[in-house]
Formats: structure tokens, sequence, C-alpha cells
């Protein structure tokens, strides 16, 4: 066993490093890539970005309800579609519109707070394969100075530089490229379901639009 991690192990580090210079900057960008994908996927579980109790509650009331409990659940859930809510809470004296534009305001800077980060996956899906290019392209310059000489050997390192680099730049922009879509697709969705809420609580605290509602706002 310890015979075939070993060899798996050079050959890995083999593989970087026939792959040339150009390798350093693309596992810098794989490693930059992953820790993104993992701080997204935690921060952007549903249960993080819209707690259940919250959307359970606001299907609860009905118009003219007292407010404290949701109030709680805010508090006690913190989370974009909480602080989306909590700033229609606070603005209830405002006329509908008003607050109806404080709300969406509010919705898009919880949007851009979701999206953060990603714009790394985005650069590095176009990144990443021009680096692999140029990788490529310095090993095939190694090639041809050398083809005269006749040396195996300069040549093959050339073809692993070419190749490996190749190979790596394509295997970090891909899962950058899949998550990149998946996220922002997911963000998406969850934006959708979070207005789809707040409307719903809208609806409650405005039953008639062109009344104040007799609910206070909260502090």
């Amino acid at each position: 066993m310890d015979i075939v991690l070993a060899s798996a192990v050079d050959a890995i580090a083999g593989f970087f490093i026939k792959g040339g210079i150009f390798m350093i900057p693309l596992l810098a960008l794989s490693v930059i890539a992953t820790t993104v994908m993992l701080l997204r996927g935690f921060a952007l579980r549903e249960s993080t970005v819209m707690p259940a109790a919250i959307e359970e509650e606001v299907s609860r009331l009905e118009p003219g309800d007292e407010l404290s409990r949701l109030s709680e659940l805010i508090h006690e859930n913190p989370s974009p579609l909480s602080r989306i809510l909590l700033t229609l809470l606070r603005h209830l004296s405002w006329p509908r519109a008003d607050n109806a534009e404080a709300v969406q305001t509010q919705a898009h800077h919880e949007t851009a707070r979701m999206e953060s980060g990603l714009v790394i996956l985005e650069i590095t899906t176009g990144v990443a394969p021009l680096l692999g290019l140029l990788g490529t392209l310095s090993g095939l310059i190694g090639i041809f100075a050398n083809v005269g000489n006749g040396d195996p050997m300069v040549i093959a390192r050339g073809i692993a530089e070419a190749l490996n680099t190749t190979i790596m730049g394509l295997a970090v922009a891909a899962p950058s490229l899949i998550a990149y879509n998946y996220f922002m697709r997911k963000i998406e969705v969850m934006s959708v379901e979070m207005e789809s809420v707040t409307a719903e609580l809208l609806a409650k605290c405005y039953p008639n639009p062109d009344q104040q509602p007799s609910i206070e706002p909260l502090e």
C-alpha cells in the first residue's frame, strides 16, 4: 500500500515538474478556485439564505397580525432574507411604494453579497486555459529549438510541458465554469423565492395600498 501511495505521489509530482513554470500559477488558481467553491457552497445553503422558520411565519401571518414573533425569528436567524424583511418592517410608516423601493434596494445588496467571490471563478474560467496555452507554446518552442540537436530527452521534455500545461489549464477551468454557472443559477432561484416571500409580507402589511398599515414599524 505504501509503495502504491509513493508511486502515485511521485507520478503527480512528476506531472507538475514536467509541466514547467506555468504549472505554478495554474496550481495557485486551482487552490483559490477550490477555496471559493467551498466557501460559497457553505454560504449559499438554502437554510442559511432562507431560514424555513421565517418563511413559515410569513405564510402563517394574516393582515393585521402582530409582527413580534416574526421580528424575533428575524433576529434569531440572520440571513439575506432576514435583512430584507427587516428593512420592510422598519419602514412600515412609509407609503407602500416607498417601502417596496427600499426593500428592492436591500434585495440588490443581498444578491451582490451572495455573488461575492464568484468573479474569481469567472476569471479562473478564462485565465486557466490561457495559461495552459502559454505552457503549450513554451513547450513547442523548446521542441523546435532543439530539433536540430537530435536530443530525444529535450524533445520529450518539451512535449511533456506542452501537454501537461494544456491538461492542467482545462482541468482547472472546467470545474470553475461548472461551479460558477451552478452558483449563479442557485442565487437566481433563491432571489426569486425571497422576492416571493417579501411580496407576500408586503401584501399582508398593506392590505389596502391606499392606506397606511395599522401595524407599528419596528425600531
